[in-house]
């Protein structure tokens, strides 16, 4: 399975309501996992911007 998010974990809370089930659900879903982290350009919005650029 692969989970992409756009929030860092510590952001989960505030996007939930509720840091306790934030806790939870990510303890469950970071368990045993692989975590590889992106903060490069989006590649996307890269490609986007040279549309408006035309």
């Amino acid at each position: 399975m692969i989970l992409t998010s756009n929030k860092s974990p510590d952001q989960w809370g505030e996007l939930l309501g509720n840091k306790r089930v934030a806790t939870a659900i990510l303890n469950r879903l970071l368990h045993r996992v692989e975590l590889i982290q992106m903060d490069d350009e989006s590649y996307r919005m890269k490609h986007r911007q040279r549309v408006f650029d035309e």
